[in-house]
Order: structure tokens, then sequence, then C-alpha cells
């Protein structure tokens, strides 16, 4: 089977949004069947109308073991799946609660793993997280990011020997532009991805895209396989 995404089934989990919602639209641009999965039907809603006839939205929660299953075993088998899904408390390891710790873990890695578990994937398709440089450049304001993040990692060179000859591989953003720094007041915001810029060889923080350019990367190319592709604008080196 080709891996290019012309005419292929490809479902974005966390689609609805940022880096999935970016990730979707390039499949879709590509010549894909696009489905679209989270957990907010709200979302879902606004973003598919953005992506064209040919795609769909599915209301998911990768916390659900059994939704999860369910929603597996009714699709055929998908060409290519993408998980960007994630809600990640963050703060220091002796201030951030236990509960929201679990949180963090559950929904970044185990989501993920939920998904790898039961995804039905032809022959030659491809399974690709999205984890983040944190793994390998840590923060002492973000350790269970980092460690999260690498355990994705793992997980994705483990699974590209288990699932093979599904490929199976990660994408590792930098700091992204995306909704999820909404919540701050917009000067403020601004001002911190200012400053970033100026720390970053690339001299810009990324945009959603710069890492949906990635993820097709190995979703396009037959010899990708555990590999993590890290698109950071340098943050790791600086």
């Amino acid at each position: 089977m080709s891996a290019k995404p012309n005419h292929a089934r490809v479902l974005v989990v966390g689609g609805s949004s940022g880096i999935g919602l970016a990730t979707a639209a390039a499949a879709a641009g590509a010549g894909a069947a696009v489905t679209i999965a989270s957990r907010s039907q709200t979302k879902l809603a606004s973003a598919v109308s953005t992506l064209g006839k040919t795609a769909r939205a599915v209301e998911l929660d990768t916390g659900d073991v059994a939704e999860v299953e369910r929603f597996f075993t009714d699709e055929a088998p998908w060409d290519h799946i993408v998980v960007s899904a994630a809600q990640t408390p963050s703060g220091p390891v002796r201030s951030l609660s236990f509960a929201d710790a679990k949180i963090a873990m559950d929904s970044k890695f185990w989501g993920a793993y939920r998904v790898a578990r039961v995804a039905k994937i032809r022959e030659g398709g491809s399974l690709t997280f999205v984890s983040g440089f944190l793994s390998v450049r840590p923060s002492a304001n973000s350790v269970l990011q980092g460690a999260i993040n690498a355990a994705l990692e793992a997980l994705a060179r483990g699974l590209a020997l288990e699932l093979a000859p599904v490929r199976v591989n990660a994408v590792s953003p930098g700091l992204i532009a995306t909704p999820l720094w909404s919540d701050m007041p917009n000067d403020k915001r601004e001002a911190m991805f200012a400053s970033a810029a100026q720390r970053l060889p690339a001299r810009r923080v990324g945009q959603p895209e710069d890492i949906a350019n990635a993820v097709m990367f190995p979703v396009t190319t037959p010899f990708a396989t555990g590999s993590t592709v890290r698109v950071d604008g340098g943050g790791a080196i600086a």
C-alpha cells in the first residue's frame, strides 16, 4: 500500500484544534479522507467545517477504555493515525498535586497507549504520536511533562517493532502558539512568545502548521519508523 495520503483514511485524535487540526488540514489538503476525534463536540463541529466535504468528526474520549475499544471495533482499518490529544496540568513535582499528575499521565501517555492497543491500521500504514521537546530538554517547572514525553517516544520505538510493518513514530514540538495558551492574558502571552523567540536559534515561536508539516514527513515516508522528529526552533540546543 502506498504511504501517500492521497485517498487514504486518516484519523487525527485531538484533531479539533491546534496541532491536531493543522495536521488534519494538511492531510485533507493532500487528498486524504480525514476523521477528527476529540471529547468536545463544540470544537469538533467548528473544526470539521474548515476541513472540506470529505472530513468527518467523531466524539471520542481516549480516557475511556471501553469507548476507545468500541470505536475501533466499529471502524474499518485506517491508513494513518495521528494522536495529539492531551490535557497535561503542569508545575514542579513538589507543588503539582498527585491527582493532577495522574490526570496528565493518563491523558497524554495512557490515552495514546489505549489507541495503540486496539487501533486497526493497514499494513504499511502509520501511527504517529505528538510528544514534546521537554523529553530531551528538561524544565524545572515541567518535570512530569518531560517524563511523559520521553515515555511516549519510547512507546513509539517499541511499537515500531511490535506492530511492524505498521510504522510508528513520534513528532516532538517545541514551543508552539496554540490555543493551549489562550487562558493567559494577551499581553503576557505575547511577551512570553517574544522572549522565547529571542532565545531560540530560529528566532520565532512555532506555529501548528510547522508541526503538521513534520507529522506528514513520517506519514508519507515508507522508510520512517521508530523515529522521533524534533521540530523545536532549536530549543533543545539553545
